[in-house]
């Protein structure tokens, strides 16, 4: 039988794992009941990415790294998820794994111009988001939480751009029927985010952030269980 396969792109704060568990365990968690077995595959640590005819659908996890150092295990990642793609697997990149996809499909990712984006922050649907399966049931405004240095600046060819705030241009977008990156994290609690948020008054979140006082979430979370229902969909 396929799998669901997370794709742990890195770890949290050594600090912080054993109270807060640590980025696998955050999506499992998210992804909630799901009617196939779902494994994870440490690709930072250089365990190797599973054939696309394997997967009943992939999630690749945030990352403390940056795409755009170019890291082995992360451009093996890219080439992966141009491979699911044309194998029609369900896709879902967090953060990380959104800026991966963006320029896996020949988007641009870097800095973003204005700095850090890190708290809860108001994100807001396109038309194409309210109609899209990855984020039925959520309003066309809702708030995430999202901690990023980095962005897709630009969408690649054909993209469809679905959430955006004043802050990110490019929250969310889907690439061909079936793959999807968003830039906030459904998978963060507010602890969570208060742990970053806490990181980054010792120095790791620019001055020139966008930030906000952790809150509670109530709508993001359903991006992984919408996500979850797709690829059963799909089996």
């Amino acid at each position: 039988m396929k799998s669901l396969y997370i794709i742990k792109a890195g770890s949290t704060f050594a600090t912080e794992v054993e109270r807060l568990g640590d980025f696998e365990e955050w999506v499992r968690r998210g992804l909630g009941d799901v009617a196939c077995p779902v494994a994870v595959v440490n690709a930072e640590a250089g365990e190797a990415l599973p054939a696309p005819e394997l997967c009943a659908g992939a999630v690749v996890t945030g990352s403390h790294a940056m795409v755009t150092d170019n890291l082995p295990w992360s451009v093996a990642i890219e080439r992966w998820i141009m491979e699911l793609i044309a194998a029609c697997v369900p896709f879902l990149g967090i953060c990380y794994g959104h800026q991966l996809l963006g320029r896996a499909a020949g988007g641009e990712v870097g800095y973003h111009p204005r700095g850090r984006e890190a708290g809860t922050v108001s994100i807001e649907l396109t038309p194409e988001g309210e109609r899209d399966a990855l984020f039925e049931g959520i309003p066309a405004r809702f708030v995430a939480h999202a901690t990023h240095a980095q962005s897709v600046l630009q969408l690649p060819e054909g993209a469809v751009h679905l959430a955006f705030n004043g802050f990110e241009s490019h929250h969310a977008f889907r690439v061909g029927e079936s793959a999807w990156g968003v830039q906030f994290h459904p998978e963060y609690t507010r602890e969570i985010m208060a742990a970053y948020l806490q990181a980054g008054s010792a120095g790791s979140v620019s001055s020139k952030s966008e930030t906000g006082v952790p809150g509670e979430t109530p709508f993001a979370g359903r991006v992984l269980t919408n996500f979850a229902s797709f690829v059963c969909r799909t089996l």
